[in-house]
């Protein structure tokens, strides 16, 4: 059987397909990182600095808290939520938890497309 040249073309046209594992995971770090706090978050514990060698800089949970203007409770689950997925990693100093980021590469990739979409947005606006 002969395959017609629009079946082959569509084929090469399709969208690759991920494993559905894979695609679960994604859609989950979408979910969570579409929140607005959540979003600010990641971009208060950012590093602007793209040297490999220099660490993260980390944030005591109030300050986060008090950075975007949430309760300790409300900022405490966001964090919950950014650490389940592994953008975020802590640590314990006594009676203190400090936050960093934990994954450069998904964090930069996020940042970019921020700027992406900052810039778009720039352009519709002068429409």
């Amino acid at each position: 059987m002969v395959e017609s040249s629009s079946t082959n073309h569509q084929e090469q046209n399709r969208a690759p397909r991920r494993p559905a594992e894979v695609d679960k995971y994604v859609d989950t770090f979408l979910g969570v990182v579409c929140d607005p706090s959540r979003r600010y978050i990641l971009e208060l514990l950012s590093f602007t600095d793209s040297r490999e060698d220099k660490q993260m800089p980390e944030m005591r949970s109030g300050e986060i808290a008090r950075a975007i203007g949430l309760s300790a409770a409300t900022t405490s689950e966001h964090l919950r939520q950014l650490t389940t997925i592994g953008l975020i990693s802590w640590r314990r100093e006594g009676n203190v938890v400090y936050y960093q980021l934990r994954n450069r590469e998904l964090v930069a990739a996020f940042h970019k497309l921020m700027e992406a979409l900052d810039n778009d947005y720039a352009l519709k606006k002068e429409m």
